[in-house]
C-alpha cells in the first residue's frame, strides 16, 4: 500500500444507542437498499407530498453535477491587477490597525477597499443567493503571504461578499470568546484520538451535510497529498428526485426530528424538520431550505448518540442514507486547489468530503467561515432563530477571535 493511498473511514465507529435501528455514520449502499425495499413492501407510506410543497422545483439552483459545468462555469480566477489590488488592501489594512489599534474583528469592506473587485465581489453574493448557489475564487498566492496576512485577505474578501461572520465556538483558551474563524485538518495524531467527535479532525471521509448558517466558506491554505476531493450537491435537484419518486421520505424529512446538541445545553437534544417549504412571495421564489448533519442522529467517533434521547426510526434512517446517496449521484467535485476559496449557500447545498492522506510535507489545512449576508439572505426557518442567534447575534468586532493555529471546536470535542 502506497504512502498516499485514501483511507474512506478510520475513526472507530460510535457506539449505537439502545433500540437505534442499524445505521452508521458510514454509509452502507446495501443496507440502504434493504431497508427501501423492506419499507416499501411491508408499510403502508403516504403517496402525496406534504401540504404545500412543490412537485418540482426550478431555476439555476437545480443542477447535477454530471453537467453543470457545460453552462456554469464556477471558477473566478483573479486576474493579476485584482491580486495586486488585493495586496494594497491588506496594507491598508495593516496600516491602519497599527495607526488605530484595530483587531481582525474590526475588519470590513471599508478597511479593506477593493475599488475594482467589490462590484465583481457583489455579484457574486448574488450568485450564492439567486443562482446556482456557489462558486470558487481561484489565484491567491498562500505561500507569498505570512498566516495573518492569509487570515487578513480571507476576512476582507468575505466581508464583501457576506459583511456578517458567525460563532463557531463560544470559548478559546478556557475562556468566553465569539470565534468566528475555524480551522479545518487532521488533529487526530497531535490529539487524543479518545475526544475527537467530528470528522472535521480527521482524514476520515465526511458524509454528505450542511453546516450551521447561511454560507459555509472553505479557504484552502493547503491540500491533502492525495484524496479529500470536495463534493457539492443542489438541495433542490435532490428534493427533486425524492418527490417524483419517494414522496413519503419529504413527509419524513420535514417533520420533526429529535436532533442531538453536542454542545453543553439545558437539554441535550432539540426537536425540528430536516427540511423547510418556503412559498413564492411578491419578492422572493419558492424555495426549500434543508439544515442537517448525520452525527447529530448517529454519533461520530467519541460523540456517540446519547442514549437519553429517542433512537431515530426506520423512516429517519432510510432519509438519511437517501440524501447521502443521492448526493453523491448527483454531485460535483469543485476540484479544490491550494489558494481557493470556496463558497456555497448552506440551505441550498449540502457537502461531503472525499477521505484523505497526508504526508508531513503536505497536510491539508483548511480555513472556515460561516457568513450572512444582510442584504441578501434567505428567510430563516422559524424553529431554526435561535441557533442563527446563536451564530450571529452579538457578535461584536472587540468579542471576536481569529485563532491562527488549528483547535478542536467544542462541538467536536467530548471534553467540551
Amino acid at each position: 500500500m502506497s504512502t498516499t493511498a485514501t483511507v474512506t473511514f478510520v475513526t472507530p465507529m460510535a457506539p449505537a444507542p439502545p433500540g437505534q435501528p442499524d445505521i452508521s455514520y458510514a454509509p452502507d449502499y446495501n443496507k440502504w437498499q434493504a431497508r427501501a425495499a423492506r419499507r416499501l413492501k411491508e408499510e403502508n407510506l403516504p403517496k402525496k407530498l406534504p401540504e404545500g410543497f412543490p412537485t418540482q422545483l426550478t431555476g439555476d439552483m437545480v443542477w447535477g453535477g454530471a453537467n453543470v459545468a457545460e453552462t456554469y462555469d464556477w471558477t473566478y480566477v483573479l486576474s493579476a491587477n485584482q491580486l495586486a489590488e488585493i495586496d494594497h488592501a491588506v496594507e491598508h489594512f495593516k496600516g491602519e490597525a497599527q495607526g488605530l489599534g484595530l483587531t481582525l474583528g474590526n475588519l470590513t469592506q471599508e478597511q479593506f477597499p477593493l475599488p475594482t473587485l467589490h462590484a465583481e465581489l457583489r455579484r457574486l453574493s448574488t450568485e450564492l443567493h439567486s443562482g446556482h448557489g456557489f462558486f470558487v475564487i481561484r489565484g491567491l498566492k498562500v505561500d507569498e503571504h505570512s498566516r495573518e496576512e492569509n487570515v487578513i485577505i480571507y476576512t476582507g474578501l468575505s466581508a464583501h461578499i457576506a459583511a456578517q461572520r458567525g460563532r463557531q465556538d463560544h470559548k478559546y483558551d478556557g475562556k468566553p470568546a465569539d470565534v468566528v474563524l475555524a480551522h479545518i485538518k487532521d488533529l487526530s495524531s497531535s490529539a487524543d484520538n479518545g475526544i475527537i467527535g467530528s470528522p472535521a479532525y480527521t482524514t476520515d471521509k465526511q458524509v454528505f451535510h450542511t453546516d450551521s448558517g447561511d454560507i459555509v466558506s472553505l479557504f484552502a491554505l493547503e491540500t491533502s497529498a492525495a484524496g479529500g476531493a470536495s463534493k457539492l450537491a443542489s438541495t433542490w435537484r435532490v428534493y427533486n428526485e425524492i418527490a417524483a419518486t419517494r414522496p413519503d421520505l419529504i413527509n419524513t424529512l420535514s417533520q420533526s426530528w429529535d436532533m442531538e446538541v453536542f454542545e453543553k445545553a439545558a437539554k441535550q437534544y432539540t426537536e425540528r424538520p430536516l427540511m423547510y417549504h418556503f412559498p413564492a412571495t411578491e419578492s422572493t421564489p419558492e424555495r426549500i431550505e434543508l439544515q442537517y448533519g448525520r452525527r447529530y442522529f448517529v454519533g461520530f467517533g467519541a460523540l456517540p448518540r446519547s442514549p437519553d434521547i429517542p433512537p431515530i426510526t426506520e423512516a429517519q434512517a432510510e432519509a438519511l442514507d437517501t440524501l447521502h446517496f443521492l448526493g453523491e449521484r448527483f454531485c460535483v467535485n469543485t476540484d479544490f486547489q491550494k489558494g481557493d476559496i470556496q463558497y456555497i449557500n448552506n440551505l441550498s447545498i449540502f457537502h461531503a468530503r472525499d477521505g484523505f492522506t497526508d504526508t508531513p510535507e503536505k497536510r491539508r489545512h483548511l480555513l472556515r467561515f460561516w457568513l450572512r449576508d444582510p442584504e441578501n439572505a434567505w428567510q430563516t426557518p422559524e424553529v431554526l432563530k435561535w441557533r442563527w442567534d446563536q451564530l450571529y447575534a452579538g457578535v461584536t468586532p472587540e468579542s471576536s477571535v481569529f485563532p491562527l493555529e488549528p483547535f478542536i471546536r467544542s462541538a467536536g470535542n467530548k471534553e467540551r
